[in-house]
């Protein structure tokens, strides 16, 4: 007497899963089963891509400008005086005001690049570990801890060059010389150069931060194998 077929069908699928499951654990990976060599390419890889990216989205005309989620608006305290300034005919100042801070930032953020590749550059194994464990904004603090102080030092002047065009932003800064002092503003809202140095930063980061986003929910959709490896490891 032969067997049914649903005999049949049952010892077939016993043999083939040990099969089927030998077959899964050989393409699944885990952070653990990713080389060093592997791991740090592939976050030294994710860095540079989110890098060079934010800095080509800000870095070109009305990149801040356009863009509602970088978009620098005046100093608080001027933003608070606006209907009092537009009554006294200040209104087109204030609008100009706000044109020339975002141009600022566009213009000095090309200078950041040099700093993020260099910062990728030194990063090490530890880092890199880190960063892949660390969330989804990792990659962006890591920047931000390296390059935030260097590049305020190099953004201020680039900044200050642009802001200085406006006679708003000198009266400001003559008016706020004395306001860190008295408590009424931080230390980088007292000048405009200031702010808009620290707006730029932030901006910056932001957009790093959505760049790091993308990869990490589509690893494969960068086109990278190497980023697919690595960041798929930690989906």
């Amino acid at each position: 007497m032969f067997p049914s077929k649903s005999v049949v069908t049952a010892r077939r699928a016993l043999v083939l899963l040990p099969l089927a499951l030998l077959t899964a654990s050989a393409f699944a990976l885990s952070l653990s089963d990713l080389s060093n060599q592997d791991a740090s390419g592939g976050v030294k890889a994710a860095l540079e891509q989110g890098a060079s990216l934010a800095v080509a989205k800000l870095g070109v005309e009305n990149g801040f400008l356009n863009n509602d989620r970088v978009r620098i608006p005046l100093p608080k305290i001027l933003e608070q005086a606006r209907p009092l300034l537009k009554l006294t005919g200040k209104g087109q100042q204030l609008d100009d005001l706000v044109i020339q801070m975002n141009h600022a930032a566009e213009a000095a953020v090309p200078l950041a690049k040099p700093l993020l590749l260099d910062a990728v550059k030194s990063m090490s194994i530890t880092d890199a570990k880190n960063i892949l464990t660390g969330g989804d904004t990792s990659v962006t603090d890591f920047f931000r801890e390296k390059t935030s102080p260097k590049l305020a030092v190099q953004f201020l002047p680039i900044v200050k060059k642009v802001t200085d065009r406006s006679s708003l932003s000198t009266r400001y800064n003559s008016t706020m010389a004395l306001a860190p002092k008295m408590g009424l503003v931080t230390k980088e809202q007292s000048t405009v150069e200031g702010y808009v140095t620290q707006r730029a930063l932030d901006g910056l980061y932001t957009m790093i931060a959505e760049e790091e986003k993308a990869i990490r929910a589509d690893p494969i959709g960068t086109g990278s194998k190497l980023l697919g490896k690595v960041f798929g490891a930690i989906k």
